[in-house]
C-alpha cells in the first residue's frame, strides 16, 4: 500500500502532461479546434504568434496546477495510509 501511495503521489505532479508530440503530429486543420491541448497551445503561441512572454505565463500556471495537484495528493496519502513524501 504505502508504494501505491508513493507513485499515486509522483504521478499526481505530471497530470496535466499528455505528450506533446502524441498530440502535435495527429492534429491537422480539420481537427485542430478538437485537439488543442496546453501544450500545443503553448508551442503555437510561443513559435508560431512570437508571444514568448504569454507562452511563459501559460507554462508557469501548468507547472502551478500541477504543483498544487501533487501537494493535494500528497497530503490525502498522508491523512490516508500515513505515507507521504514530504
Amino acid at each position: 500500500m504505502p508504494t501505491v501511495g508513493v507513485l499515486l503521489i509522483l504521478n499526481m505532479g505530471s497530470v496535466l502532461g499528455v505528450g506533446f508530440e502524441k498530440v502535435w503530429l495527429m492534429q491537422n486543420t480539420l481537427n485542430v479546434t478538437a485537439s488543442e491541448v496546453i501544450s500545443t497551445y503553448t508551442y503555437r503561441i510561443r513559435i508560431l504568434d512570437n508571444q514568448f512572454s504569454y507562452s511563459t505565463a501559460i507554462g508557469l500556471f501548468n507547472s502551478i496546477i500541477n504543483f498544487f495537484f501533487l501537494v493535494l495528493a500528497n497530503s490525502i496519502a498522508k491523512r490516508t495510509s500515513n505515507t507521504s513524501i514530504f
